[in-house]
């Protein structure tokens, strides 16, 4: 794992489903194997403060036609880390000029149960705003308690996600 590093919440900017959508693009040099790109996480949530990093959920036919693209992906500047911790996930990351995370990527077979995780929590925040202000106040309390350590930051607002995306999922299976 590596180094913990400062979280940073950023107040919602209203460019961020553009860059998504402009990486999105990008990721059709996967050919067919590419079924959709999901912009998800908090910067998917208009009006919620994030740490200013996009994270995309590249669903597609077979992990094992992903694997054999990796060299494409890492054409497009994207650093790849294999399962790194989820098993039948290819976890991404792309860094700006500067050196700084700007994308997390994490790929999906369209059919895993992971990828309806991720848009269960995304669009319950996004239909619950009373939700998402929620859970704002928990990565600001998460974050006061751990500002220079991104990992801690993560264990501490976990239980609140875990409660959260159990609603999420029994309202997304409702709809």
């Amino acid at each position: 794992m590596p180094p913990p590093f400062p979280v940073i919440l950023a107040d919602y900017d209203p460019g961020w489903p553009r860059r998504a959508a402009r990486h999105a693009e990008r990721l059709q040099a996967l050919g067919p194997i590419l079924v959709a790109v999901h912009h998800i996480g908090s910067t998917s949530v208009p009006g919620l403060a994030a740490k200013p990093i996009l994270d995309l959920m590249p669903l597609v036919t077979d992990l094992g036609e992903l694997d054999h693209r990796r060299a494409v992906l890492e054409g497009l500047g994207f650093d790849w880390h294999g399962e790194y911790g989820i098993a039948g996930r290819r976890y991404c990351t792309l860094d700006d000029r500067a050196g700084v995370r700007a994308v997390q990527m994490h790929c999906f077979q369209a059919a895993s149960p992971e990828a309806r995780r991720h848009l269960a929590f995304r669009d319950y925040l996004r239909t619950h705003p009373d939700v998402a202000e929620a859970y704002e106040r928990e990565k600001r309390r998460a974050r006061a308690l751990h500002p220079d350590d991104s990992h801690a930051y993560g264990d501490e607002k976990d239980a609140w996600i875990r409660v959260t995306e159990a609603d999420a999922l029994a309202w997304f299976d409702r709809r």
